[in-house]
């Protein structure tokens, strides 16, 4: 980390700075999740460093990717009705308002409205 600096001076100015480092033991894999994939660490090294009351973890390992399937909505009939009721719009742009805005009613009828 610092040139010239061995592990045990490392540690020493480490302490002096506040700074605590642990190392996570069992961790299994570590899983971080973008909007299009999941990043899968497979028998990860973990640290966890806290500087100044903030955790930050390090993790190295074996990566895989895997696409994330998009989740279809849930929403009921009477969902659909509410829609229908407060915006005056037909079931199928009811249902289209709530797929769109992920079940969300209150942003479906107020979505209906604008148009």
């Amino acid at each position: 980390m610092f040139p010239g600096m061995n592990n045990r001076q490392l540690k020493k100015a480490m302490k002096k700075m506040g700074i605590k480092e642990q190392s996570v033991e069992d961790a299994v894999a570590v899983i971080i999740r973008t909007k299009k994939e999941d990043i899968i660490i497979r028998n990860p090294e973990v640290s966890k460093v806290n500087m100044m009351g903030t955790w930050t973890y390090q993790v190295s390992g074996e990566e895989k990717r895997r696409p994330i399937e998009p989740e279809k909505p849930e929403f009921s009939e009477e969902d659909i009705e509410t829609v229908m009721d407060q915006a005056g719009c037909s079931k199928e742009k009811a249902a289209s308002a709530l797929e769109e805005s992920e079940g969300d009613l209150a942003l479906a009828i107020l979505s209906l409205k604008e148009e």
